[in-house]
């Protein structure tokens, strides 16, 4: 291992800084809003006074992948840029990649983010396990040789989500057996005292669908990204509903509105603080 564990270097941070993880999210709308032209410069202005307010200041930042894969290669070497720069900061970066596969293509999506010569790679990626959780083993055994992370989708708060992550298989929940899968990756982890490094991505308005699945998330011992805080409807009361005993473990996700408070990275950088301090009352308190 090259490095603290993810876990523990999240764990750290969390309560150092607060459970917020803050999204960069460059798309059209937001680029409007800010007053800038949907182009490759736009993005560049948008992304870079995003690090320049949030770098230091809070727990995580997850840039959307997507945002600039848009603008092609340019486009993934200023993704490079701004991760390079935020871990630089000391800042830990979640990538929202989302990748799923199987066999060899698994293992290079592995290698391009999470492997020791990846180029500027991140502290952990998102990834789907909707091939089968085994699936994400090549992803999962990586990081854990180098020190990093991943989320994998759990619960999601799409209207969509419920078909497949609510559907029973074998008696279980397609959810309940990717809870299952994080829980048994993270057993070392919790063994020695430490917050494990495979985390679950479980909204924070997906409302009574943890207790009507049976799931068992405190015993998870990872973390929990949960997209949805703020401008998407998630309250500290839908938290704790959602949460309950693993509320200590939530990394909350903001967008919209931190994001808001733009383009003056000043402004952006309070907002996130305060923010931040927010969520930490309201999961820590």
């Amino acid at each position: 291992m090259t490095e603290t564990p993810f876990g523990v270097r999240l764990a750290e941070a969390m309560d150092r800084l607060g459970p917020l993880c803050a999204g960069i999210d460059p798309h059209r709308g937001l680029l409007q809003a800010w007053g800038l032209d949907y182009d490759l410069a736009g993005v560049e202005r948008f992304a870079l006074t995003c690090v320049e307010a949030f770098a230091g200041r809070i727990a995580a930042v997850k840039p959307q992948s997507a945002f600039f894969e848009v603008f092609g290669s340019a486009g993934v070497a200023l993704l490079e840029r701004v991760v390079g720069q935020l871990r630089a900061a000391g800042t830990l970066v979640i990538l929202d990649v989302k990748r799923g596969d199987i066999g060899t293509t698994m293992d290079a999506y592995a290698e391009a983010f999470l492997g020791k010569d990846a180029v500027d790679p991140p502290d952990a990626i998102t990834v789907s396990p909707y091939l089968g959780y085994g699936s994400l083993r090549p992803a999962i055994d990586l990081a854990q040789l180098t020190g990093r992370g991943v989320f994998v989708l759990a619960l999601t708060s799409n209207p969509e989500g419920p078909a497949v992550q609510h559907a029973v298989l074998d008696g279980t929940s397609v959810a309940g057996h990717i809870v299952a899968g994080a829980t048994a990756d993270n057993a070392g982890a919790a063994a020695r005292g430490e917050l494990g490094s495979v985390g679950l991505v479980v909204g924070a308005t997906v409302g009574d669908a943890v207790q009507d699945l049976g799931l068992d998330l405190a015993g998870v011992h990872g973390p929990f990204l949960a997209p949805g805080v703020g401008a998407q409807g998630g309250t500290a009361e839908s938290l704790r509903r959602v949460f309950g005993g693993a509320l200590d473990r939530v990394l909350a996700a903001s967008s919209r509105e931190v994001l808001a408070a733009g383009p003056d990275a000043a402004a952006l950088a309070r907002r996130a603080e305060q923010t931040a301090a927010q969520l930490a009352a309201t999961l820590r308190g």
